[in-house]
């Protein structure tokens, strides 16, 4: 009980009541929005090699910290690979201000991640070797126009979680195309562009609002786990997850609204930037994607079309994991459902690569 109402005092008081307690990495590279780190000791690192296992580079949605993929050490995706012998990297591309209202998706998928996959080539394997490309959310929409951008890129596979792929499927968006459609995408457009993107606080409230549930049971939540600190623990790392999403610069944000959302290009699979067209359809690389009927953000249905874009691919697997939009990476329904099929879908490409 004395354990139970110090764990209550210290959450008054903004405590953590577990110590923070990130997997070991190293920082390679520190650039502009490209902040890269290689998970793992010298050790895992060798061993792998030693193995031939391919790296897998993690790309983070836009709008949310790399941290996602390495919460807590039983919400981890990095500790996960690292537990299977492969060596996880992460790309951070940090705070989004109004001095980045510049940065488009072409300076994601024509500059960033090509140059971090050189990186991560050059770190692993000597400038030799393949990389599989694993993202989550719209972190996934910037690895599949990276590879449809780059076919030359020595991407092996793509790994999509929760990444929607028809914005039509996606609420509230063809209620917000039908109350525009008769002045046209340019307010909207306007809009954005004079905010310099979408700011971090809006980005926080918005996600907020897709969990609000949580929210209005948290208190009674904390009262029924007052002696579980695990349980606590869990919960502020989603607090601090939440409070920490950085915002959208402002030229994204306007691609992300007339692209993807007013026109829903991506449903089709090709996009076309004015001065830049990428066709995701050319994709020619095994894919896999997940969803889930109670992702209150990307419908099964929007991550689910993404079979139909890449048709024309080798393979593309879909599997359902019924569980939240966080909970499809990090978590006890990722730890068993998400994660082992992940390792499963690149195991067997190292079977046929050792063919």
């Amino acid at each position: 009980m004395f354990d139970g109402v110090r764990t209550l005092y210290r959450l008054t008081r903004g405590e953590r009541v577990v110590d923070d307690r990130p997997t070991p990495h190293t920082l390679l590279t520190d650039g502009p929005h490209r902040r890269l780190v290689r998970y793992g000791s010298d050790a895992d690192l060798a061993a792998a090699r030693s193995a031939g296992r391919t790296p897998v580079l993690l790309v983070p949605p836009l709008a949310v910290p790399a941290r996602c993929y390495d919460l807590a050490p039983d919400m981890s995706s990095v500790a996960f690979l690292l537990s299977t012998g492969r060596i996880p990297y992460v790309v951070d591309f940090g705070e989004m201000g109004y001095a980045d209202r510049h940065l488009g998706f072409a300076d994601f998928f024509d500059d960033i991640v090509p140059e971090t996959i050189a990186h991560v080539i050059a770190d692993f394997a000597a400038g030799a070797g393949q990389i599989d490309l694993a993202a989550w959310s719209l972190g996934g929409t910037v690895a599949f126009l990276t590879a449809g951008a780059h076919p030359e890129l020595p991407v092996r596979s793509i790994t999509a979680i929760g990444t929607p792929l028809n914005y039509s499927l996606v609420q509230p968006y063809p209620l917000v195309k039908r109350i525009v459609r008769p002045i046209g995408p340019s307010p909207v457009t306007y809009a954005l562009k004079a905010m310099g993107g979408i700011p971090a606080p809006l980005v926080r409230v918005a996600y907020r609002a897709t969990a609000w549930e949580r929210e209005i049971k948290k208190p009674g939540y904390i009262l029924r786990n007052a002696d579980n600190t695990e349980a606590l623990a869990r919960m502020q790392v989603i607090d601090w997850f939440q409070e920490a999403l950085p915002g959208y610069p402002g030229k994204l944000a306007e691609q992300m609204w007339e692209n993807l959302v007013y026109r829903d290009e991506i449903a089709c699979g090709v996009l076309d930037f004015v001065d830049r067209q990428v066709d995701l359809t050319s994709v020619r690389v095994p894919i896999q994607l997940f969803g889930s009927h109670r992702d209150a953000i990307v419908s099964w249905a929007a991550a689910r079309h993404g079979v139909e874009i890449f048709a024309d691919s080798p393979e593309v697997h879909f599997t359902t994991v019924e569980t939240s939009h966080l909970g499809l990476i990090a978590g006890s329904d990722a730890a068993a459902h998400t994660w082992p099929r992940i390792e499963k879908f690149l195991g067997t490409l190292d079977g046929r690569d050792e063919a």
